[in-house]
C-alpha cells in the first residue's frame, strides 16, 4: 500500500522563503515563472495567503518544472485552498506521471472538492500500486479520510469496496466511513457482516459496539463489549481500551478508570492507556494523579502535544497564568494547536493585561506554522471581538471569509461581530445568507431564528426557523433555549418556560439563567426569580446578561 501521510505546507513555505526552483534564464515561460514565485513571497511576507497561492498556482502553470507544481500543491493544500492546489496537483501528475505523492494529493484534492468519479479512479490507482492486496489496503485509507467530508468519505469508500463483496476489511472499511458520516445502521450492518466472515477479528465487533453507542443505545452497547471481554479467557486489551471510551461517554469515568488500570496491569507500557487514564483523572477533577500522569506520558515521548496541553490546563485551572501561556505556546501540532493558542492569547491579553502582545503571538505562531495560518486568522478575528476592537476585527473576519467562503462557523462569527457592532441589517442578511449556503444545518436556522426572535418583532419567521432547526437537532440546549425564547416573546410564558428549564438542565449557561430570570419576574413570580438569579450570578459574576436583566428587574435589591 501506498506510505498516505498528511502533507504540510511548512516545507512548502520554507522551500519558497529560501530558495527559488532551477529555471533557464533564457526561457521565457520559466523567466515569467520565477516572476509569478517572486510575487508569491511579496504576498506571503504580507499574510496576503490566497494572492500567494494564485501567484504560485500560476508559475506551476507557466513552468515545465515539476518541482514548482510541487511546491504550488503542497502550499494550497496545507493553507487549504482546494480548488487551487487541485489545479497545481493535476499539473504536477501530468509534468511527473510517475509521481505517487503526486497522484495523493490529485486523489485527497478531487474528494475534498467533492469530485468522487475523479477520486475513485485515482484512490484505484493508489490501491493497485499498492503491496496490499487492494481490498485490505482501504483500511490504510481510513486515516487519509479522517478530516476529510464525511459524506463524501462514506460516498467514495462505499464505491472502491464494492468489487470485494466478500472481504472483511472491505466491509469494515465501509462500516467506519458510515459511523463517521452518521450512518448508524449502515455501520452496524457492515460490521455485523465483517465479523461473519472473520469471527475471530475483534476489530469488526468493536465496531458494531461503537455504532451501538453512537446510535443512543449507550446500555447495549456496554453490555456488547462487556460480553466480548468477559468471554474471552485473554480478553484483548483493546476491548477494554473500547469499553473504557463506552465508560467515559455514558459519564461512568469511574467504571473507565478501572478498565484502564487493568489494561496498564497487563501492559505498563502502553502509553495510549497511560492517556486516556490521564484525562480521566482531569475529567475527575483528580488534577494532582492527572499532572503525575501527564508528566509521564510526556517523558514517554508519545503523545507529547496532548500531555503539554493538558499540563497547561491544569496550570490554568490553578491560575498559574505563567505557567499554562508557556505550556499553551508549546502546542503547536495535532488537533489542540488551535485552542491552545486562542487560550495563551486570551491569558496574555486580559489577565495579564497585554492585548498587543497576544496578536502578536498569534501572529508570530502563523509565521511559524503556516499550516494553522488561517486559523490564526480567525483567532485574531475572535481576540479583537472580545477586545471591543470590532473594526479590526471585521477585517480580520473579512480576510478569513476570503480564506474560507464554506467554513460556516467563520461566516456566523462574522455575522455575530456585525450584531455586536449596531449593524443589525448587516448581521440578519448574514445570517440568511448563511441559510441559504446551509440550509440543513441548525447552526445557522438557529442563529438567524434566534436573532430574529431577541431583536425583531418578526416572531412567526423565527419560530419557524428555531422550529427547522428542533427537528434537526432536538437535543441541543442552545435551540432548546432559542424555542423557548420565541414562546415568550410571541406570548406564551407557561410554555416558554418549560423549555426554558429543560434548556437550563441540559446547560447551566448564564444565558438561559438570564431569559429564565425574565420570564419568571414577567410571570409575578419575582421570589423566584430572583433566587435563580442570585444562584448564576453566584456561578457568572461577571454576566453582562445577568447583568442586564438584573437592573432591569431587580435593579433595588441586595
Amino acid at each position: 500500500m501506498p506510505h498516505f501521510r498528511r502533507f504540510t505546507v511548512v516545507t512548502a513555505l520554507a522551500a519558497l522563503a529560501l530558495a527559488n526552483p532551477v529555471v533557464a534564464a533564457d526561457d521565457d515561460s520559466e523567466d515569467s515563472a520565477s516572476a509569478h514565485i517572486e510575487q508569491a513571497q511579496i504576498y506571503l511576507k504580507a499574510d496576503d495567503y490566497l494572492k500567494a497561492v494564485h501567484e504560485y498556482v500560476r508559475a506551476a502553470e507557466i513552468s515545465d518544472d515539476p518541482e514548482v507544481a510541487r511546491m504550488a500543491t503542497r502550499m494550497a493544500f496545507g493553507f487549504g485552498f482546494n480548488t487551487e492546489g487541485l489545479k497545481a496537483a493535476r499539473r504536477w501528475s501530468g509534468l511527473d506521471e510517475g509521481s505517487e505523492e503526486a497522484l495523493v494529493y490529485t486523489a485527497q484534492l478531487e474528494l475534498r472538492e467533492g469530485d468522487l468519479k475523479a477520486a475513485r479512479r485515482d484512490f484505484e490507482m493508489l490501491l493497485e500500486k499498492g503491496r496490499q492486496p487492494p481490498d485490505e489496503a482501504l483500511l490504510s485509507l481510513l486515516p487519509v479520510f479522517a478530516d476529510e467530508n464525511p459524506e463524501y468519505v462514506d460516498k467514495l469508500m462505499r464505491m472502491l469496496a464494492k468489487p470485494y463483496p466478500d472481504s472483511a476489511s472491505a466491509h469494515y472499511a465501509v462500516g467506519a466511513t458510515s459511523l463517521q458520516a452518521g450512518d448508524y445502521e449502515n455501520a452496524k450492518k457492515e460490521a455485523q457482516r465483517a465479523s461473519e466472515l472473520e469471527p475471530d477479528w475483534i476489530k469488526a465487533k468493536l465496531l458494531y459496539g461503537r455504532a451501538l453507542l453512537l446510535s443512543g443505545d449507550s446500555d447495549k452497547a456496554i453490555d456488547y463489549t462487556a460480553r466480548i471481554i468477559g468471554d474471552d479467557p485473554d480478553p484483548d486489551p483493546d476491548a477494554r481500551m473500547e469499553l473504557a471510551l463506552m465508560y467515559m461517554s455514558a459519564g461512568r469515568d469511574e467504571d473507565a478508570l478501572s478498565q484502564v488500570n487493568q489494561i496498564l496491569l497487563e501492559q505498563s507500557s502502553r502509553t495510549d492507556a497511560l492517556r486516556l487514564m490521564a484525562i480521566i483523572d482531569f475529567r475527575l477533577n483528580n488534577l494532582d494523579a492527572a499532572e503525575e500522569d501527564f508528566q509521564d506520558l510526556l517523558q514517554s515521548g508519545h503523545y507529547t502535544m496532548d500531555a503539554v496541553y493538558y499540563l497547561a490546563r491544569i496550570a490554568d485551572i490553578r491560575g498559574e497564568n505563567e505557567k499554562a501561556i508557556q505550556l499553551y505556546s508549546e502546542v503547536d501540532d495535532g488537533q489542540n494547536a488551535v485552542m491552545a493558542q486562542r487560550r495563551a492569547s486570551a491569558l496574555l491579553a486580559f489577565d495579564s493585561d497585554k492585548p498587543d502582545l497576544a496578536l502578536e503571538r498569534l501572529d508570530k505562531f502563523a509565521s511559524d506554522h503556516p499550516q494553522f495560518a488561517i486559523d490564526m486568522v480567525v483567532a485574531r478575528a475572535q481576540l479583537l471581538t472580545s477586545l471591543e476592537r470590532y473594526d479590526e476585527a471585521l477585517a480580520d473576519y473579512d480576510r478569513a471569509v476570503s480564506y474560507r467562503p464554506d467554513d460556516e462557523s467563520v461566516a456566523l462569527g462574522r455575522a455575530e461581530l456585525l450584531l455586536r457592532m449596531g449593524r443589525l441589517d448587516d448581521a440578519l442578511d448574514s445570517y440568511r445568507t448563511a441559510t441559504k449556503r446551509w440550509p440543513h444545518s441548525a447552526m445557522s436556522l438557529n442563529a438567524l431564528g434566534y436573532t430574529l426572535a431577541d431583536r425583531t418583532d418578526d416572531y412567526r419567521e423565527a419560530e419557524k426557523l428555531i422550529r427547522k432547526a428542533l427537528d434537526i437537532e432536538p437535543d441541543s440546549p442552545a435551540i432548546i433555549d432559542s424555542y423557548g425564547w420565541v414562546l415568550y416573546k410571541r406570548g406564551h410564558p407557561e410554555k416558554a418556560l418549560e423549555q426554558l428549564k429543560l434548556a437550563y438542565d441540559k446547560f447551566p449557561d448564564p444565558e438561559v439563567a438570564a431569559h429564565l430570570v425574565e420570564v419568571l419576574a414577567s410571570m409575578d413570580r419575582k421570589d423566584e426569580a430572583q433566587q435563580l438569579l442570585s444562584t448564576a450570578e453566584q456561578k457568572n459574576p461577571d454576566s453582562e446578561f445577568l447583568k442586564d436583566v438584573r437592573e432591569r428587574f431587580f435593579p433595588d435589591a441586595p
